[in-house]
């Protein structure tokens, strides 16, 4: 357990009170810990347990999170896939809604909510690099969730933003997140809409000069990546001029990078892979297959 203390003591002291995974059990790298994940959103910190039960009681860890000063509550969660999470407050107090910070833009996360708080944190890798190379672009965000890509495309320059995501829910809190970043509303557009059945909508409303695509790893009835991701692949030359950049990604350890370059070779065969954006660093992973796939890919021809 004191590895567990070590990597949260570690972790808070470089957060400067933004988001950040405090353990990551599940990299591998922890042995007889890979149940265990530790995220921070200040001020609560959220205890993940990926078992029907808790292993290992925890008592220490909550008692060490609770001395450190900037923590106010901590949360504990229950999740697996394929099964109902359960949340509760184990220690202090935690709002159900929280506005966080990652590199300084504003994201709004519900701490207490089961499997997602609104906020994936391994993507931040992905993210910055949006922000640094949306500068006049027309970007697409499929599967948009709460728009955390947009609000990172908007930050570096976007000339616009179209978001898609089946929920609605999870659009309208996209636009309060536009909101907290003081971002103009006119430039961002929201679609309501299942993808696979949609793509005259999505079309219209282009070229796109960068694409995201960062659907869920596995969500039966409405995406699954072994069928469905050749289904977008293979619309990027609809979607896309020329030295148009897509940004593709992948979160199932069950899947290497190798399954996400081989479809698109299959299907998009003129997008040239440019690199794979580098794990972040509170995400260390014993084996990176295992971790969040993140591919930078260009259009030939520009």
């Amino acid at each position: 357990m004191q590895r567990v203390v070590d990597s949260i003591s570690e972790q808070l002291a470089r957060s400067s009170n933004e988001v950040r995974r405090l353990f990551h059990g599940r990299g591998g790298l922890f042995e007889g810990f890979d149940w265990l994940v530790i995220d921070w959103l200040p001020p609560v910190a959220v205890i993940r347990v990926y078992a029907p039960e808790v292993p290992t009681p925890l008592d220490a860890v909550v008692e060490h999170l609770m001395a450190q000063p900037q923590v106010m509550g901590v949360v504990l969660q229950l999740r697996g896939r394929g099964r109902e999470a359960r949340s509760e407050v184990v220690a202090g107090e935690v709002a159900e809604t929280l506005i966080v910070e990652e590199l300084g833009l504003r994201y709004q996360v519900r701490p207490l909510q089961n499997q997602n708080s609104g906020l994936f944190l391994d993507m931040r890798p992905g993210r910055a690099w949006v922000r640094e190379n949306a500068s006049g672009a027309r970007v697409l965000n499929l599967f948009a969730y709460t728009c955390a890509f947009s609000i990172a495309a908007m930050a570096g320059g976007a000339h616009s933003v179209v978001n898609l995501d089946m929920s609605s829910g999870a659009l309208s809190i996209g636009r309060r997140n536009h909101q907290h970043n003081g971002m103009a509303a006119d430039a961002v557009s929201y679609m309501a809409l299942d993808l696979l059945r949609s793509w005259s909508r999505v079309r219209r409303q282009g070229p796109y000069d960068l694409i995201i695509i960062d659907p869920p790893s596995f969500q039966p009835g409405s995406f699954v990546a072994e069928r469905d991701y050749r289904k977008v692949l293979r619309r990027l030359d609809q979607l896309t001029l020329p030295g148009s950049w897509v940004l593709a990604c992948h979160n199932d350890p069950g899947h290497s990078e190798t399954f996400l370059r081989e479809i698109m070779v299959g299907e998009a065969p003129g997008f040239e892979f440019q690199q794979r954006l580098p794990l972040a660093e509170d995400f260390p992973e014993r084996d990176a297959e295992q971790g969040l796939k993140a591919l930078l890919y260009r259009r030939s021809g520009a």
